[in-house]
């Protein structure tokens, strides 16, 4: 890539593409949030009305996305410019930047460098200090609690996904998650032969794939899965505009963006698999939140035969699942960087990694017992602050804007992306433009305010 961003990468083949666009989607949100959704909202029932939700809400987004991005081939504060719309469109390019590329990554690093611990200390102290549940609560909370430590598995793990997007589209981010995705799922399957193998996990099997028709009164469990479908499938954060600038004209949106959503979905549920029905047998609570990762399931592994194995299974999995996500959330920022600011790859890399880490910092820090901080008129440490603007409010407005824009402004051009120029067909357009003008935006708004009245 020239200093100035003109020469834009690519992606090697589809298969790469998609891999990476899974690889984004797929993330910590899948593992620890996902699960515990499906056990607050009685089981198999949240299951069925996320895939409806993610299929016609989340996936015309996202390929709305795709189609803008290939369009401009820029980075997604340039996009708007590039396709010649009115300047306070270039709202969503920024929206996205900030909350993708900074905002999220910042703490998004910190988590990651948890699951680095974690897959160390499950061949070492882990498995008999989460003997017993208050044992691994210990153990996690003497592990945030020293702000050294945190920091520096933090900048480890920021190492790690520097080195990859230092490598460019093909040679680094596509070439990681050719190797980490297989990798990702032999784990998790191995992870749900394990479970089944426990005593009365059949019990745990039908919690979670037995629908309790009565949770489809509660409107909370629509929510979750909303907010749940636009986590999952990184909407809102620039990944896929980003992303979608390095796709070729000759690639099928609409495929690839069902195979992506498709695969992100499978992770998710698979993940709920290995982890729901052990937590359940094991007499732990499947809603525990998202101390459900690194509390309740050492505790868990800790109780089942080659627990250690186990353990280093997961939090590698858990891993892997951190580092495709940390990789397409800080490829925005470095685009950002090159076409903005004209500085060339290395430098980019090097200055925005710099600008993340020390935000991270912040986060790393206050989970040591630094003083909680107001934040919309809330109680809340520099981490889940920066998880609430990020997630609950910035992502849902870019979204909400990018869906507008599309539906209402850009819909010609939209669709012609969509078929490639008409040379294809897309058997689904009428559903697609009803859902990108009425049904995500609608969906989206009611997000974003059950998020201000939380």
């Amino acid at each position: 890539m020239s200093a100035h961003g003109r020469d834009k990468g690519r992606w090697g083949n589809r298969f790469g593409f998609i891999l990476a666009a899974t690889g984004s989607a797929v993330g910590l949100g899948n593992i620890w949030r996902f699960p515990y959704l499906v056990g607050k909202n009685g089981g198999a029932v949240f299951l069925l009305v996320y895939l409806l939700i993610v299929f016609f809400v989340g996936l015309p987004i996202l390929l709305a996305e795709l189609s803008v991005g290939r369009a401009a081939r820029k980075a997604p504060v340039a996009i708007f410019r590039a396709l010649r719309a009115h300047p306070a469109w270039s709202a969503i390019g920024w929206l996205g930047t900030i909350t993708g590329g900074f905002l999220i990554l910042s703490y998004y690093n910190v988590i990651g460098g948890w699951t680095i611990r974690y897959v160390i200390a499950s061949m070492g102290s882990l498995m008999d200090a989460a003997s017993t549940a208050a044992g691994s609560a210990a153990f996690f909370g003497a592990f945030v609690g020293n702000s050294g430590h945190v920091v520096f598995y933090q900048i480890l793990f920021m190492g790690i996904v520097m080195l990859i997007v230092s490598g460019g589209i093909e040679k680094g981010i596509e070439r990681a998650c050719k190797v980490m995705m297989p990798l990702l799922f032999g784990i998790l399957l191995l992870l749900i032969l394990r479970s089944a193998t426990l005593p009365n996990v059949w019990a745990g099997f039908e919690f979670y794939l037995k629908p309790d028709w009565s949770r489809l009164s509660d409107p909370g469990l629509y929510l979750d899965a909303l907010g749940q479908a636009f986590y999952s499938l990184s909407l809102g954060l620039g990944i896929m505009l980003t992303y979608g600038s390095y796709i070729g004209k000759d690639e099928r949106i609409p495929s690839a963006g069902v195979w992506t959503a498709g695969l992100d979905t499978l992770v998710a549920f698979l993940a709920g698999l290995a982890i729901v029905p052990a937590v359940f047998v094991m007499g732990f609570k499947p809603d525990a939140g998202p101390s459900l990762t690194f509390i309740t399931l050492p505790a868990v592994f800790a109780r089942t035969p080659a627990g250690m194995y186990v353990s280093f299974a997961f939090f590698l999995f858990l891993f892997f699942a951190a580092v495709t996500s940390a990789i397409s959330l800080f490829e925005v920022a470095v685009a950002f960087a090159v076409e903005r600011f004209g500085l060339r790859r290395p430098a980019a890399i090097g200055l925005m990694g710099l600008i993340v880490l020390l935000l991270g910092g912040y986060s790393a820090l206050s989970l040591s017992g630094q003083p909680k901080i107001e934040f919309f008129g809330k109680s809340k440490d520099f981490l889940d602050a920066m998880d609430y603007l990020g997630n609950d409010i910035l992502l849902p407005s870019g979204a909400f804007l990018l869906s507008i824009f599309v539906g209402w402004v850009w819909l010609p051009q939209a669709l012609g992306e969509l078929t490639n120029g008409g040379t294809l067909a897309f058997v689904w357009e009428k559903a697609w433009i009803w859902s990108i003008r009425f049904i995500a935006p609608l969906a989206i708004a009611l997000i974003f305010i059950n998020s201000l009245l939380w």
